[in-house]
């Protein structure tokens, strides 16, 4: 049955059962008082922890022992933690970027992400006010997790392997050889409206670095005019305003374009970047990432601060509907193009925040579907037979010819369990979080946001929502472009639609139809 947070209840898909969990550790800031209070005692027994697989209870984690099961045929050796638990270690926390927070932590065996964070802020100099807009992370190139106040990481890594087999398809070869690292970033769970309301520098410094990484890697896809304008603000804070001509080029060249324009537009080297007019390219990009520097400053001819550009550079960033994701690996299945092509599957990105999910295509750096939590319903299989994955199943409203039909989009993902329990915990706070803006208990509140503006129909279970329409954004959806299982209800039954031949196999002189690009419509955020 899928989960909608439209609906009077949350409907749970069958699977393991979840053990109780604090929720208020994962609350965010805007959540207080009686309103906090209820959703912790309504729904904290319940929630799936999608930050660590391991559902605790209270002192499960005493001696290093946990209800994991081990898939691999020879269990991982785990070394003993009570070595750990007297003696003073050094301790890495890293930093997005290139620095480490260097820590001496005694009872390293027993230390808690609580206790940790508090060395971390004094060391960072992080003030009380900042201090939930950050969290530990778990982080290896194979997966990356967030994790709890209550955490105690040298345990959690020393059944790291067990996570990776079971949450990434990932060889055994390369799983006894990835080690994680323990990583101070970004709290997923900090709403946006919180971050611009930050004075520190030194927070916003480490913001801007997280969110310069992802547009560099291209997690966050963005259009020209973003990109270029971020790599402009990036230039101002690693380079400095005010250089003339010449010794902004010799900076900018000396950093590298890479330092501040992302990876796929800048190109990624070798021998057939080079016959594809690579240097030419760049040479394109550098003068239009030089013309738009010299444009700097104020308008009275004054220099800005670096506050004002790291401001800036969020600023931007927080158009972007998905900054402050956290993203899962999955695939999707292509859209067969002929019957002599098998339509096999793409690699995705699935980005999941407090106000949406959003599915974007790795290689392309484009999203193919956006929705707010009030468009869509999901749930989470799990694999019946042999051969068969974990799917997480996300449902909308869509139309063919002319037909309001319901869409069904499946994401293979061994990570889909976490991605069904991070998309309830994110409904549910969004719907506390309501509830306490409107002095109601969430539900009303709900309702009339998915009923929208007057004259627009909402997505109760009967309801409709808003059309999408084409446009070439990089940040709206391309429905058109998705493999999805069409169906209409009619009141008794739940028909399956067959697509409709643009022409006959036969005849060849039928020209293709043309796409133009997807816009998103009144309830699908834009960037």
């Amino acid at each position: 049955m899928f989960c909608h947070p439209g609906s009077s209840g949350i409907s749970f898909s069958e699977g393991p059962a979840s053990d109780c969990v604090d929720a208020v550790q994962h609350t965010p800031p805007a959540l207080a008082g009686p309103a906090l209070s209820a959703f912790s005692e309504k729904y904290s027994c319940f929630l799936l922890d999608y930050q660590n697989p391991l559902i605790f209870k209270t002192g499960q984690m005493e001696g290093g022992e946990c209800g994991f099961p081990s898939e691999p045929s020879e269990p991982s050796q785990r070394g003993s933690v009570s070595s750990a638990g007297l003696r003073a270690q050094d301790v890495l926390v890293y930093l997005v970027g290139d620095s480490a927070v260097h820590l001496c932590v005694e009872g390293v065996g027993c230390v808690t992400v609580q206790e940790l964070s508090r060395s971390v802020r004094e060391a960072l100099h992080i003030p009380e006010s900042a201090q939930d807009a950050f969290a530990f992370w778990l982080c290896s190139p194979l997966l990356e997790l967030q994790l709890k106040p209550k955490h105690q990481p040298y345990k959690l890594c020393r059944q790291w392997q067990d996570l990776l087999y079971r949450f990434t398809e990932a060889t055994e070869e390369d799983i006894s050889q990835d080690e994680p690292c323990l990583q101070y970033r970004r709290n997923v769970f900090y709403p946006k409206a919180k971050e611009l309301q930050i004075e520190d520098e030194g927070v916003l410094r480490l913001l801007y670095e997280e969110a310069k990484a992802n547009i560099l890697e291209g997690r966050y896809p963005c259009d020209p005019e973003h990109w270029l304008s971020l790599g402009v603000l990036a230039c101002a804070l690693e380079i400095g305003v005010g250089l003339d001509a010449q010794a902004a080029t010799a900076a900018i060249r000396k950093k590298k374009l890479s330092s501040f324009l992302p990876a796929h537009v800048t190109g990624g080297g070798g021998l057939l970047s080079a016959l594809r007019g690579k240097s030419g390219r760049q040479a394109g990009l550098e003068q239009n990432l030089l013309e738009e520097y010299l444009r700097l400053g104020s308008p009275d001819g004054s220099a800005q601060g670096p506050t004002h550009y790291l401001r800036q550079y969020l600023s931007t960033c927080h158009s972007l509907p998905y900054y402050g994701c956290a993203f899962f690996s999955g695939e999707i299945d292509k859209p067969v193009q002929g019957l002599l092509q098998r339509g096999g599957r793409k690699a995705v990105n699935v980005g999941i925040s407090l106000e949406g999910v959003y599915v974007i295509d790795v290689k392309e750096k484009h999203v193919l579907l956006g929705l707010h939590f009030a468009e869509l319903s999901w749930d989470h299989s799990y694999p019946e037979g042999e051969g068969d994955q974990h799917i997480l199943w996300l449902e909308f409203d869509g139309e063919e010819a002319g037909t309001p039909v319901n869409k069904l989009l499946k994401i293979y993902s061994k990570r889909a369990e976490l991605m069904s329990g991070l998309i309830e915990f994110c409904v549910e706070l969004g719907t506390v979080a309501d509830g306490e803006a409107s002095g109601t208990d969430g539900e009303v509140a709900l309702s009339q946001e998915a009923s929208g503006p007057a004259g627009a129909s909402g997505r109760a279970r009967g309801g409709r929502r808003g059309k999408l329409r084409r446009q070439s954004s990089v940040v709206c959806s391309r429905v058109h472009t998705l493999n999805t299982i069409s169906y209409v209800d009619d009141g008794k039954e739940i028909k399956r639609l067959k697509p409709k031949r643009a022409a006959s196999f036969f005849s060849r002189q039928a020209p293709p139809p043309n796409y133009s690009a997807v816009q998103v419509g009144e309830n699908l955020e834009q960037g």
